[in-house]
């Protein structure tokens, strides 16, 4: 007799479980903790909807933050426009995680800070996400006169100072976001972005690099990810998932002026984000790479525990990159 039990179709353990049937189960990432204004950091949240302007059936979800150190209602702060990781399939800017670590973050920074809810695989393959974040990204861009619609950003956000970054798969998203901005602004992109801070960034390929890649089980996870979440063009050297793949457009085009790389030494993807950073400082790009690598330290390890030493020294470190001093332009 046959079990009427559902047959799985695709499964990354305590992640995702796809079913034959089409239903979904998320295994992680799912809870929901409303807005407020922090009672440790004094941050306050809200959440906003924004409209696509390439898909009017499309409206994202974002968070957005604003932190208490403001010397008088007019001074104007960076703005930080983040994507969260969960190898573009789990996870929001709602759960208790991600919400904590952003609190953090925009208190240490003093930064604006939007926080985006892209759409997930596998009901929203790739190219999906990065479709999110480019109509984030102009939405930014329509309160660079202090016209746009949301307050929080035309009162506080100095629209010089714009960043990205992302953790992982967030990264992921953040870079080629900045790689179409450098596109874009040789077509009308009326707003620079300044850096760019790429926190264990998932990039992959066909070719293992690094003893961390040689890990059979962490190998064949990463294998199978691209594929699940992009099967329109589910090469692992697909450019947008290996940025040194040959035949992947020049990094020179980067579309910002400042990069910082986040490594972790026992993480799977280690190797593949120092491939990245010596890629970029060689490629002609005219803006300043940095690397940080943290010794000992797993993926996303400053996830895990925010109140941890390391976790709250990384965080100052990124604090840092968003309130340095602006390169000169070469």
């Amino acid at each position: 007799m046959e079990s009427s039990k559902p047959k799985i179709a695709h499964e990354f353990p305590f992640m995702i479980r796809v079913y034959k049937d089409g239903h979904v189960e998320r295994l992680m990432g799912t809870d929901f903790v409303p807005t407020s204004t922090d009672a440790i950091t004094g941050v306050t949240s809200k959440d906003i909807t924004i409209l696509s302007k390439s898909n009017t059936s499309n409206s994202i979800s974002a968070r957005l933050y604003l932190p208490t150190k403001l010397t008088n209602q007019n001074q104007k702060l960076p703005l930080l426009v983040y994507f969260h990781g969960g190898s573009f399939c789990v996870n929001s800017p709602f759960t208790s995680k991600y919400h904590n670590y952003v609190n953090t973050l925009v208190s240490e920074s003093n930064v604006v800070e939007i926080s985006v809810n892209y759409r997930k695989a596998p009901e929203h393959p790739i190219p999906a996400a990065y479709e999110d974040a480019w109509d984030v990204l102009q939405w930014v861009v329509s309160h660079c006169n202090n016209g746009g619609p949301e307050a929080w950003l035309n009162e506080h956000v100095d629209f010089d100072r714009v960043f990205l970054a992302g953790e992982s798969s967030g990264a992921n998203i953040a870079y080629n976001l900045a790689m179409k901005a450098g596109e874009a602004q040789f077509n009308g992109l009326k707003m620079g972005l300044l850096g760019v801070a790429l926190v264990h960034p998932y990039f992959w390929g066909s070719v293992p690099i690094g003893s961390k890649a040689q890990d059979p089980s962490g190998k064949a996870s990463l294998d199978r990810l691209w594929p699940f979440v992009c099967p329109s063009a589910p090469d692992n050297d697909d450019p947008r998932a290996n940025p040194v793949a040959e035949g992947a457009p020049s990094l020179a085009q980067l579309g910002c002026r400042r990069v910082l790389v986040c490594v972790a030494e026992k993480d799977v993807l280690r190797d593949r984000g120092w491939l990245y950073y010596e890629a970029l400082g060689r490629s002609g790009w005219m803006g300043v790479v940095e690397i940080e690598e943290n010794e000992g330290e797993d993926h996303v390890f400053h996830l895990n525990d925010l109140k941890c030493e390391k976790a709250r020294d990384f965080i100052k470190g990124l604090a840092a990159f968003f309130n340095r001093d602006m390169p000169p332009m070469i």
